[in-house]
């Protein structure tokens, strides 16, 4: 029975990353569409372990490929398959292992450890990412927008609000979902 409710929360959230991501591209601040995504995958990793955020944070590279990735795949289409996914899977894998480490301790110290992590680990990727496949391009990007430090141009005026607001979302709302669950279901870990 519980691996039946594993299976089915995991689907669950699946359906729901894929249709936050595919509704987010409406959602700009900046450059970027803000990803309101990685509060289901912090949610995941947190319910049903490391495996789960990989998964979920996989599925959501995959939308991302699909639906907002357009100016990179005319630039460099393996450079973008490659930061699209790793980026998410690496962010889904990473907060379960931070909530795993510290569940035991403190739950609510967990997932907001998680929530953190999440968003620090996929604009982390993705930062890595444009310097390794699209460097010339975003350098000629700082130089438009009259930056003279391409990391700066990367941090100030390409990542900097929607990191901020994807981080402050991702752990308001984890936390309280996570929390609420666990008080529903108090043998989670």
């Amino acid at each position: 029975m519980n691996k039946t409710k594993n299976i089915v929360g995991i689907g669950i959230l699946t359906a729901i990353v894929v249709v936050l991501q595919s509704m987010a591209i409406a959602i700009r601040f900046g450059v970027f569409s803000i990803t309101l995504v990685l509060v289901p995958i912090v949610v995941g990793a947190a319910l049903y372990g490391w495996k789960a955020g990989a998964w979920l944070g996989t599925v959501f590279g995959i939308v991302v490929l699909f639906t907002d990735a357009g100016v990179f795949l005319a630039i460099s289409v393996p450079g973008t398959i490659v930061t699209c996914i790793l980026k998410g899977m690496l962010s889904g894998l990473c907060a379960g292992i931070v909530y795993k480490a510290l569940a035991n301790k403190n739950r609510l110290v967990a997932v907001i450890s998680s929530a953190v992590v999440a968003p620090v680990v996929n604009t982390g990727v993705f930062l890595g990412g444009c310097m390794l496949f699209f460097f010339d391009t975003i350098k000629g990007w700082a130089t438009t927008a009259g930056y003279e430090n391409i990391g700066a141009y990367l941090i100030l005026g390409f990542v900097g609000l929607n990191f901020l607001v994807e981080m402050a979302v991702n752990v308001v709302l984890s936390s309280a979902i996570v929390r609420i669950l666990n008080v529903v279901s108090p043998d989670r870990k």
